[in-house]
């Protein structure tokens, strides 16, 4: 497990991008409504994915629709729904589905249960349901356990817990496989992975990209498999305005030796 001082090193070269954005890219707030990506940040976004020929996504349990809305005015690809929905960098969206029967059946089961929970929320996701329990955390159990009953009811679903909420999706879909279906695409095929998370649904994220050779950052507490740790929310703006400026130095540096090469011969 990383230790949390264990800041990533700056790296540089063929870099490909992916972050999950609440916890990551943007603070935790008590309603998912309330949560933004400061202009600054998004604006940074877009130079790192200028930066890097367009191979940097974002990854996130968020629907593309919200992703979009978060990252405006930016286009970037995106993984939604923790990859049920998919968007590459030539704006082809990839969606998996569920029979509709078994949405509408799980969506008024779920409705009911919850309405015995005060505090608790339902978020329906056409594919996929988030059960929320920030603002009534003495429900935790219980919303584990429903989520346990009807992933054993439905086999087509995925129990995925994660930060005061327990979400139900279709089986087999995760961030890791979005990572690595879009490390087989253009612009991120060849590059080095640059993951960051702070939640449970990371660790398959982690999990891939370590597989690929690649840079996997946790954020915040918690164990991981991650091989570096960022305290915070903070520290990762931090952090990517720092790699930013050693990734454009670095650029800087090779053209002012190319150019230094190009005058040599033409003397």
């Amino acid at each position: 497990m990383a230790e949390v001082s264990s800041v990533p090193p700056l790296l540089s070269g063929n870099l490909a991008f992916f972050f999950d954005l609440d916890g990551t890219l943007a603070e935790i707030k008590p309603h998912p409504d309330q949560v933004y990506i400061p202009a600054a940040v998004r604006t940074l976004l877009q130079k790192m994915s200028v930066m890097s020929d367009g191979a940097l996504a974002l990854i996130s349990g968020r629907s593309m629709v919200e992703l979009d809305k978060l990252a405006t005015p930016f286009h970037f690809p995106l993984a939604g729904v923790h990859g049920a929905e998919r968007r590459d960098i030539n704006d082809k969206t990839h969606v998996v589905t569920l029979p509709q029967p078994l949405v509408a059946a799980l969506h008024q089961q779920l409705a009911e249960a919850l309405m015995l929970l005060p505090g608790t929320e339902l978020e329906a996701k056409g594919m996929a349901f988030a059960l929320h329990y920030r603002q009534a955390p003495e429900a935790a159990e219980a919303i584990l356990a429903l989520a346990q009953q009807m992933s054993h009811r439905y086999p087509e679903l995925a129990l995925q817990p994660g930060k005061c909420v327990v979400e139900l999706k279709p089986l087999g879909i995760n961030k890791g496989t979005a990572i690595r279906t879009f490390m087989q695409e253009a612009p991120f095929a060849g590059r080095i992975p640059v993951f960051i998370g702070d939640d449970l649904t990371d660790e398959a994220g982690f999990k891939q990209v370590n597989a690929l050779g690649g840079l996997t950052i946790k954020v915040g507490s918690g164990e991981t498999i991650a091989s570096y740790r960022l305290a915070n929310v903070r520290m990762v703006y931090h952090w990517l305005g720092r790699l930013t400026q050693h990734i454009e130095q670095q650029k800087s540096a090779i053209l002012r030796g190319e150019d230094y090469e190009s005058l040599s011969g033409s003397l």
